[in-house]
């Protein structure tokens, strides 16, 4: 099987329940839910204000009062003191040189236990917003602790090489007649900051990227919506005894200029396995950029520790309608795996949504690229009003410099609700990141749109399956796949091949496919006695051509 696929194949267990439960709980406190079968598409991670600000509206900026040193001195890491690059790297150096501790600080009475839709009532005053009266390209706002943002979240203003904690103060939210508590006057801190920018139109801020839960982030590119998420660091994903959850502690924001479109946020994440330190430099546009600079203090051996990892939702697809009852024909945030490997070879992995968990790992070495991708962009294949996941953003990272021997892992968890995010992919060192050491890696992520393709290169443009046989029910699987020729012709006729790591594939056919500018190859697939199988699909053409290889697991 791997010298087929080049991947290692792992099964399901009863023994990662606890370490499934554990994930889809912190997906949950992440803020990671997808909300959109909710009636008025809010997502949880946007709980308060509009996602569009006004630009020179008539409102008055509100005059809010200045930090005081007493409340700046309740800071444990985003104080006010002196800046630089370094500053947050010898913040996490020194945290790692000491045993984790778990940091307490409880909510007021009352605000702890407050629902979803009394959270929700408590939304950031817009005339608030940071930088709002200074007319930077860039304003922030800060989310309200509370329901399952529990967490205290120290934020800081940086301005040339002066840092001031930005202390919690009231005037900053209001609250409606929902919420049965009175919002605390004391410092609690916040839970988390969303950055908004003129991205789709001059005369609005657009949420751009939002910094709530765990280590958890979104960002989007031009005319799209949220969807699937990023986070600093993933360690012991789906492993039996638990995955544990990093937190960004705090977050120290550079001011940004009038002349750039440029705004960097540094944050310090922990957790009882690491600490570390990183740099988010973000540029908006029709993809939005974002090149990350992390540095990591690893307490103990890091030996299942996924870097640049993401996580999305699929639900079901056309190649998986299988017991489905869903009006629309697909529903996913993302619908495959892409990797660049070492060698150039472009991989299309159709994610699934399967009885057990699963995980699938492509072995590499300095890879150029992977990410999680939405490739169908047509209304017609979802049929949602609502969640338009036809505007879900594609996330690509690439690897700066040599990553090394690794592999890419893909992480497929069952769901039956559009509501939970159940994929996860990142990139997996084949060396465990030593205890006491310092590893430095650098990436960018791009959200938007996938990586732009030559002119004459051959992707897949669409997976569908169903019972070979059209009379009466059968366990033989029929595969159809589309592939589309970018800018191109389709002159020629490929040879298809078509391997399977069990069961016998038949009837395989190639022909033009017109609706796309390219080919269709349709195969039968009969399990057998087989509970897993892994296929492998190429198309070969006489001279050289860019092509992607299509990747799939197929389980009972």
């Amino acid at each position: 099987m791997v010298s087929l696929l080049s991947c290692r194949t792992l099964g399901s267990s009863l023994s990662v329940k606890k370490g499934l439960t554990s994930l889809l709980l912190a997906i949950t406190a992440g803020g990671c839910f997808n909300l959109a079968a909710q009636q008025d598409n809010t997502p949880l991670v946007d709980p308060v204000s509009p996602i569009a600000i006004k630009l020179n509206t008539e409102v008055q900026p509100t005059v809010l009062p200045p930090v005081s040193l007493e409340q700046t001195s309740k800071a444990r890491f985003a104080k006010t003191a002196s800046f630089d690059s370094d500053s947050v790297v010898k913040i996490a150096r020194r945290l790692a040189q000491k045993p984790y501790v778990t940091l307490t600080d409880p909510l007021p009475p009352g605000l702890a236990k407050i629902s979803y839709d009394e959270y929700r009532d408590i939304r950031f005053k817009p005339e608030a917003s940071i930088w709002k009266a200074e007319g930077l390209p860039y304003q922030m706002q800060l989310f309200h602790r509370g329901f399952y943002f529990q967490d205290l979240i120290e934020i800081a203003l940086v301005e040339g090489k002066q840092a001031t904690h930005l202390a919690y103060n009231s005037e900053y939210f209001s609250a409606g007649d929902v919420l049965s508590q009175r919002l605390p006057t004391e410092d609690i801190g916040y839970s988390g900051l969303r950055i908004h920018y003129p991205l789709n139109s001059p005369a609005y801020f657009d949420e751009l990227m939002v910094f709530q839960g765990a280590s958890y982030f979104r960002a989007l590119g031009k005319g799209s919506d949220y969807g699937l998420s990023s986070r600093g660091l993933a360690l012991n994903t789906a492993e039996p005894e638990g995955e544990e959850f990093p937190i960004f502690r705090a977050f120290w924001v550079e001011r940004p200029n009038t002349d750039s479109n440029l705004i960097v946020v540094h944050a310090l994440l922990d957790s009882p396995s690491v600490a570390g330190a990183y740099r988010f430099s973000v540029r908006p546009g029709d993809n939005t950029h974002i090149d990350v600079e992390a540095t990591l203090f690893p307490r103990i051996d890091l030996v299942k520790v996924g870097l640049a990892p993401s996580t999305s939702m699929f639900l079901h697809s056309m190649n998986g309608r299988q017991n489905t009852d869903d009006f629309r024909p697909e529903v996913h945030d993302s619908d495959a795996l892409l990797i660049l490997n070492g060698r150039g070879e472009r991989l299309w992995r159709p994610l699934a949504n399967p009885k057990q968990l699963q995980v699938s790992a492509f072995m590499d070495n300095s890879p150029q690229g992977f990410g999680l991708i939405q490739r169908e962009r047509s209304f017609e294949a979802y049929q949602d009003l609502e969640a338009h996941y036809e505007r879900r953003p594609s996330l690509w990272v690439e690897p700066v410099g040599n990553w090394g021997a690794g592999e890419v892992v893909l992480t497929e968890i069952p769901t039956d609700s559009e509501i939970h995010d159940n994929i996860v992919s990142y990139w997996k060192p084949k060396q465990a990141i030593a205890a006491g050491s310092e590893f430095h890696f650098t990436y960018r992520l791009i959200w938007g749109n996938e990586p732009e393709v030559d002119d004459g290169t051959v992707i897949v443009a669409r997976t569908a399956s169903g019972r070979a046989d059209i009379a009466k029910a059968t366990p033989r699987r029929l595969f159809v796949i589309d592939y589309q020729v970018k800018e191109g012709n389709n002159d020629e006729i490929p040879v298809a091949q078509v391997q399977s790591s069990a069961g016998v594939i038949t009837n395989v056919v190639i022909s033009r496919q017109p609706k796309t500018n390219g080919y269709r190859l349709a195969f039968e697939m009969d399990p057998q006695d087989a509970e897993l199988i892994e296929l492998r699909a190429e198309l070969k053409f006489t001279g050289p051509r860019d092509v992607e290889t299509w990747l799939y697991r197929w389980t009972l």
